[in-house]
């Protein structure tokens, strides 16, 4: 009965009986690994078609990590920089003086530069590609240029300061904080229309297909906008900057070889840190301004030189007086390779940084052909951002004031922390 039913169960169902037979023929072990391969193929391209995150492998998030680490440590000591600027000059009194006003606006420009422009930068060379959309590219790339135009225009305002407090007498003693807030405000009026005007239509046709389709964002590649704005941003400061650096360093020169009058060393050393320092300090230039009054004074050089005359009989004083000028000459010679140098440290510095990529962004609109590759753009935009964790160094270290600030804000946070302790 069993049987006879058994079979007629069979009979009833035979492609059971064919598909027990088939699976009792394989081999387990193949099925199960064709099973499992066909599941991740259909579970990796169902992943890179469905959804918006690409996938990298695994080399490539190595790269981005190795990527994130630097930009992030450039961001950190970019923002660090600047804070330590803004506080010192807040929190010391002898940095609230007029001429500094230029410092701590250039300080709030690369500090903004490093909260604005920066983050969203390093989000996009870690991605390689814009996902955020036209509207955020249009205010991104509005910052960017606003910022480093501000950048790069306070090192404009910086250089015309100290040439017309090196070769103008009175002009130390006479300059306002209204005049230094006009300075401060043709910056950054400059700045607003250079940055400003892509949003309110100066863009190249191409702009939403290189944002939407290529997610590529750059600034407006219309061949008359980037001409005005890399040649108001870039081209012109850096010739008025190259031209009132080099009649500072003539006029540093000559004040140096050409000092009328007995001149303590006390005064000398003053003296020689005014003409070479990049941002003179308030007593420097209070200093500077004295000398110059001295200098300037006939009467006071000739009776001092006849005094000079009428105790130089003896030899032995001859001698000495010989040692003196041949110390005197080298110390000169000392003051003016210091003035080349510091000169030379800050212009190097700005051309290293920003002249490869405003040749680079000219020659973009230019010239489509020359467009460079992906990692040449990023390095060369990044090297320019640079300039901005620079400036705070190069714009203070010189000044005596500003590192007494610094010693005096890190001494006083060690002392705070023993006291916690």
């Amino acid at each position: 009965m069993n049987e006879t039913r058994t079979q007629s169960q069979i009979n009833t169902f035979p492609m059971w009986s064919d598909d027990i037979d088939i699976v009792a023929d394989l081999n387990f072990d193949n099925f199960s690994m064709t099973v499992y391969e066909t599941f991740s193929n259909n579970l990796t391209t169902n992943l890179t078609e469905s959804s918006d995150i690409p996938f990298h492998p695994p080399e490539d998030v190595v790269l981005m990590s190795i990527t994130s680490v630097i930009l992030g440590l450039l961001i950190l000591a970019t923002v660090i920089g600047n804070v330590f600027v803004i506080v010192a000059i807040f929190m010391d009194r002898n940095l609230q003086c007029v001429g500094n006003y230029l410092v701590l606006s250039l300080a709030v420009a690369d500090l903004m530069v490093a909260c604005l422009v920066m983050p969203l930068g390093a989000v996009y060379e870690v991605t390689q590609e814009w996902i955020l959309g036209a509207a955020l590219c249009d205010v991104w790339t509005a910052f960017d240029v606003l910022c480093c135009t501000a950048s790069i225009l306070h090192l404009l305002a910086i250089a015309v300061d100290r040439f017309w407090a090196v070769t103008q007498v009175d002009y130390v003693r006479n300059r306002s904080a209204r005049h230094i807030g006009t300075m401060i405000f043709i910056v950054w009026a400059v700045a607003f229309v250079v940055s400003l005007a892509p949003i309110f239509g100066w863009k190249d046709p191409d702009f939403l297909k290189r944002v939407e389709e290529e997610k590529r964002c750059l600034v407006s590649q219309d061949v008359a906008y980037q001409v005005f704005a890399t040649f108001s941003s870039f081209y012109v400061p850096l010739v008025l900057i190259l031209i009132l650096y080099f009649r500072i360093f003539r006029e540093a020169r000559k004040r140096i070889r050409h000092k009328p009058g007995k001149i303590t060393k006390k005064e000398n050393r003053k003296k020689s840190s005014t003409l070479t320092a990049s941002v003179p300090s308030c007593s420097e230039m209070t200093s500077f301004s004295n000398l110059n009054s001295q200098t300037s004074n006939p009467d006071t050089a000739s009776s001092t030189n006849g005094l000079n005359t009428q105790h130089s009989e003896n030899t032995r004083v001859e001698m000495l007086q010989k040692k003196k000028r041949h110390t005197k000459e080298s110390l000169e010679a000392k003051r003016e390779r210091k003035a080349a140098k510091t000169l030379a440290i800050i212009t190097g510095v700005f051309v290293i940084c920003w002249l490869p990529f405003f040749v680079m962004a000219l020659l973009m609109s230019l010239c489509s052909p020359c467009e460079p590759s992906a990692v040449l753009f990023s390095f060369l935009l990044w090297l320019g951002y640079v300039n901005s964790m620079l400036n705070p160094i190069i714009y203070t270290i010189f000044s005596p004031d500003f590192r007494s600030a610094f010693k005096k804000m890190m001494c006083g946070e060690m002392k705070r922390q023993r006291r916690t302790h």
